[in-house]
């Protein structure tokens, strides 16, 4: 049966005026693109977008696991939906993406949100003409109990928020296993796309104008595991940075378990990728790292951050750091806190452990409170803003290629290669466009410059 086909029939024959979707994201930027493919399957069946949900006639909420505050969110946001599904009993509402792929997730939604429509897990969109017709035309809910779905779907529709900045995935799930981390449970097991997959959808993005385009995957650094060719992330880097025209190739998120040095050496010789390498150390102790099974020491990790420094000159570093995991004691943390002093990175997402029920770390004890923990992360953030201020003022008067992003007035906002953002005022417009920029000074972790050249 053509779902596509019957779902669009029967909305020209319920609706008066196009149906409206909203779809909601939370989440990561895995989170993020595939919220982009789902609004692609929505509007290809004849639904256009809305950011009002009191005009919605579809919403979809695509969920997060990671952390617990996450699910609080997303429950509350879907428990205010409920008045205007009675004020507009056609609205359907779906519930998707990661949190669902836990079953105890999904009977929650049963017993507590029985205005809830639509279920499916993660890697699903394609799912959705067929869970739509049903709902209509069987008037019962569709909810999908949590499956792996191990296939890769290729050419799906895609509505992107951007016609500058994309995102495109090149792996899906993780075999890291991480002792704290959800993700592996979720998401499945790593599946690499073809290559030849990413490079088509990469040299249409360029053509189109794209200029933005970050590669997405659970564990970047393990691409190609599974694939018939050998090929591994350094030669995908090295393939895409032979397609014509002005990038700039962002990527996330490494492993250093897997960060070798052929990946630094394609990044040196590329100046379309990124100049920041986004790579979490999450602990700077080999004991709280072992009982994370990161698989990697403080040493390794120190020999990646090196290299790169030897090899780039112009590098940076950013990171992920969980404080108070279980059993992590104050002078652990300590040498986390001190390895940010060593590395120096320009920016740390930080985070307070949070305990995910089915992960081997949910059944460690844990002895420290939760306001000391928040000590503790509020002294690691007091140490970074003065590491980014320092780095910041050592920018001013240097010379930088940068992408123009937004502009409010007179007023451009544009993003290094380092990931830092740039203001300045232009009279002429250069809104997506690559310029060179000089820096002029800073307010806050944002730096004001002045235009050098604009090249067309």
């Amino acid at each position: 049966m053509n779902y596509r086909e019957s779902v669009r029939n029967i909305l020209i024959e319920k609706f008066e005026t196009i149906p409206l979707a909203n779809v909601l994201t939370f989440g990561c930027a895995q989170n993020e693109n595939d919220s982009e493919k789902i609004r692609g399957m929505l509007y290809s069946l004849g639904y256009r977008m809305t950011d009002e949900l009191e005009k919605s006639d579809i919403v979809v909420y695509n969920t997060c696991a990671i952390r617990e505050n996450a699910e609080l969110k997303i429950f509350g946001n879907i428990g205010k939906i409920k008045a205007l599904k009675k004020q507009n009993p056609n609205m359907i509402v779906a519930v998707c993406g990661c949190m669902v792929m836990q079953q105890h997730i999904v009977d929650k939604i049963k017993k507590s949100y029985p205005f809830v429509d639509i279920v499916f897990g993660v890697n699903a969109a394609e799912l959705l003409p067929e869970l739509i017709y049903k709902c209509y035309s069987e008037r019962k809910k569709q909810i999908l109990a949590p499956e792996d779905r191990t296939e890769i779907i290729e050419n799906s529709p895609v509505l992107r928020q951007s016609n500058v900045k994309a995102s495109i995935s090149i792996m899906y799930g993780c075999d890291n296993f991480c002792s704290y981390c959800i993700v592996p449970y979720v998401r499945g097991r790593e599946r690499s796309r073809k290559p030849r997959d990413i490079l088509n959808e990469f040299t249409e993005l360029v053509n189109r104008g794209y200029k933005d385009i970050t590669l997405l995957g659970q564990n970047v650094n393990s691409y190609g595991k599974g694939l018939e060719e050998k090929v591994d992330f350094a030669d995908l880097l090295s393939m895409l940075c032979k397609v014509e025209g002005e990038y700039v190739i962002h990527y996330i998120s490494s492993h250093p378990k897997d960060f070798s040095k052929k990946v630094i050496d394609v990044i040196r010789d590329n100046p379309q990728i990124s100049r920041r390498i986004h790579l979490p150390i999450q602990s700077g102790n080999n004991r709280v790292l072992k009982e994370m099974n990161r698989k990697y020491t403080v040493e390794k990790y120190m020999e990646i951050v090196n290299y790169a420094r030897e090899q780039i000159p112009d590098v940076t570093f950013s990171t992920d750091i969980i404080v108070g995991f279980p059993g992590e004691t104050f002078e652990e943390y300590l040498d986390t806190e001190n390895l940010c002093k060593q590395v120096r990175f320009t920016q740390i997402f930080n985070y307070i452990y949070s305990k995910r029920m089915g992960t081997k770390a949910a059944q460690m004890p844990d002895t420290v409170t939760h306001k000391e923990k928040s000590e503790w992360l509020n002294r690691l953030i007091k140490v970074q803003q003065q590491i980014t201020f320092d780095y910041l003022n050592d920018c001013i008067g240097k010379e930088y290629r940068a992408l123009v992003e937004e502009k409010h007035d007179k007023l451009y906002t544009c993003r290094l290669k380092n990931n830092f953002v740039v203001k300045l005022f232009c009279k002429d417009d250069i809104l997506n466009q690559f310029v060179n920029v000089r820096i002029t000074g800073k307010t806050g972790t944002s730096l004001t410059a002045e235009l050098i050249k604009t090249e067309r």
